[in-house]
């Protein structure tokens, strides 16, 4: 279900040491974007990226090919 208001998660690998962030990837079909936020300001600033660019991050990241 996507609606217009951001769903938040955080990674299930996240340790809780507060150096998470939150994404709201319920948006990326409606609104190509993925905003990007700190999970320790919930009611703070977001960073919206497209979801192309969101989509080869995640790639990199699990191909470890990022910076290469």
């Amino acid at each position: 279900m996507t609606t217009d208001s951001p769903q938040w998660i955080k990674s299930s690998y996240s340790g809780g040491g507060g150096q998470c962030v939150e994404v709201a990837t319920n948006l990326a079909a409606s609104h190509g974007t993925v905003p990007v936020r700190d999970s320790k300001v919930s009611d703070g600033p977001s960073l919206s990226v497209s979801a192309a660019a969101f989509s080869s991050f995640v790639t990199g990241v699990k191909d470890d090919t990022l910076g290469s």
